[in-house]
């Protein structure tokens, strides 16, 4: 039997994306099919105190090199050529955290998150300026005006907190998180492990 396996995540995290971009071939080889769980990064951060990689390491220098050459090593590995840093970074991402729980609510999170992956990380898009948001959703075929509406609904706004306490009441202290079962992952660097332990789990039953 195929385990529940979930990816919670904030488009504002660069390994976010690149998880999402190496998330299908796993689902192919593996048959199992990760659910996907908006979360509010900097919610995350206050509730865990913890801070970013570039505010928690901007005075170690070798550090800060490091986790730059291993992007790059990461992206050559698996042919992530689109990937660009993007020039707004960081982005607040509370309007399209918020858009990500209406879409799925109306049954449109994987075209969404496609879409605002892509803008986020490839076209350099500033993803919190709601005209912004409202330009590149509608040329992506989505609504943007009414993504916009819908994020300013109390449930939605609800949805979203929700979700960030419960991850983290789960374990979780940063993007991106993954679980099989009730076995927690961080990191796309674990990646391989999430999948071993797919394999272990459908064995296993």
């Amino acid at each position: 039997m195929t385990p529940k396996v979930e990816f919670h995540f904030d488009f504002g995290s660069p390994n976010a994306y690149f998880s999402h971009l190496i998330i299908p071939a796993i689902e192919q080889r593996t048959g199992a099919r990760f659910t996907y769980v908006p979360i509010l990064l900097g919610g995350v951060f206050k509730l865990t105190n913890n801070q970013p990689p570039m505010v928690q390491f901007k005075d170690i220098k070798a550090k800060s090199d490091y986790m730059k050459i291993e992007i790059v090593r990461f992206i050559k590995k698996h042919g992530l050529s689109r990937f660009k840093m993007n020039p707004h970074f960081p982005v607040n991402t509370v309007q399209v955290m918020r858009g990500a729980v209406a879409a799925e609510m109306d049954g449109e999170l994987p075209r969404y998150a496609d879409a605002v992956f892509r803008y986020m990380w490839e076209d350099g898009l500033k993803m919190d300026d709601a005209q912004v948001i409202r330009a590149a959703l509608d040329a992506g075929g989505l609504d943007g005006g009414r993504t916009l509406a819908r994020i300013q609904e109390q449930d939605v706004k609800d949805k979203l907190l929700e979700n960030t306490q419960a991850t983290v009441a789960r374990g979780t202290f940063g993007v991106p998180t993954f679980f099989v079962g009730n076995e927690i992952f961080f990191g796309k660097d674990k990646l391989r492990d999430v999948e071993e332990e797919i394999e272990a789990a459908k064995a296993a039953t």
